[in-house]
């Protein structure tokens, strides 16, 4: 455990270097608006990405209805800011909480199913979120809401991303973490050896959503509209793209797959047609010749650069 500590204690002094360089660049105004709005799209991205990991990576599950929930905290964040003139921290907390309460009442049901099953239930009602959406008026209907405040920079996707990512990495390492792997591995052993498998695959639905939530609220505060069209069935299945990249079971994977097809998207803002194709290919090579991720399920505190933390050498 002491070691497992320094070790996270070597990330989050890493993390702050990294954050204090590309602060930095941003101030300097080294990087353009354009890279700077898309190292925030990275943060939200990862923060998809590793959300979606617990639900799909760690305890094995199929959910296709990620952007759904995050639709729900993006509109609930919007609301706050613009209706109720709510602080934006207040925002992001209940963001959090109406995604999760959400995600827990629909995880009830649809975590009694497997497989394909549940991949159609959930793809159904992150479809049947947005198109609720879409007929409620009060949030702008189809035409999208409008006039949110422009409250999300670097630190605050940052710090976010940071807090959810260790969130999750001691969630995974808890003994709830270790029941989710156990289902993910056979879910028919570890109901036999006791574990209550729907109870944590409910909860780790609803952890998922609640960060889902939160990545929400920080894309509307990104943008000066958000719009129904942005959480669609494929804004799901490109956080699916990012996380089988990655390492399905791989937090540093997660993290990989968010920022290479995050930067990609950037590079090829100028040729739309062929982000897809592009993705496609990078898919078919990965099967190939790393079918389990550019990480499987391999940390970053497990390379080398971590290992003298070990047994205290």
């Amino acid at each position: 455990m002491n070691s497992l500590r320094k070790r996270d204690l070597k990330a989050i002094v890493i993390s702050l270097i990294v954050f204090a360089i590309i602060q930095g660049l941003i101030s300097s105004e080294f990087l353009d608006p354009f890279w700077q709005l898309n190292i925030i799209v990275i943060c939200i991205n990862i923060i998809m990405s590793v959300s979606l990991n617990l639900i799909n990576g760690y305890t094995g599950q199929f959910s296709l209805g990620h952007a759904g929930f995050m639709a729900i905290g993006a509109y609930t964040g919007a609301v706050l800011s613009v209706n109720f003139h709510m602080p934006f921290i207040i925002g992001l907390i209940v963001a959090f909480a109406v995604a999760a309460i959400i995600g827990c009442l629909i995880g009830l049901p649809t975590m009694r199913l497997r497989g394909d099953y549940l991949a159609i239930a959930t793809l159904g009602l992150g479809e049947i979120i947005r198109i609720v959406i879409m007929n409620v008026n009060y949030v702008g209907g189809a035409a999208g809401f409008m006039g949110i405040p422009k409250t999300t920079n670097f630190a605050w996707a940052f710090f976010v991303m940071l807090f959810v990512v260790f969130f999750i990495k001691n969630y995974v390492n808890s003994s709830y973490g270790r029941a989710c792997v156990a289902i993910r591995e056979n879910e028919i052993a570890a109901e036999a050896m006791g574990v209550n498998t729907t109870k944590y695959k409910v909860l780790a639905f609803t952890i998922g959503a609640g960060f889902a939530g939160v990545a929400g609220c920080l894309f509307a505060h990104t943008f000066y509209i958000i719009h129904p069209s942005s959480f669609t069935f494929l804004a799901s299945f490109n956080y699916l793209i990012m996380i089988v990249m990655g390492g399905m079971g791989s937090i540093t994977g997660s993290i990989a797959g968010a920022f290479i097809l995050t930067t990609i998207s950037a590079l090829l803002s100028n040729w739309p047609e062929l982000r897809m194709s592009i993705y496609a290919l990078l898919l078919i090579g990965l099967m190939f010749y790393r079918p389990q991720g550019l990480f499987g399920n391999i940390e970053l505190t497990s390379l080398p650069i971590f290992r003298h933390f070990k047994g205290g050498k």
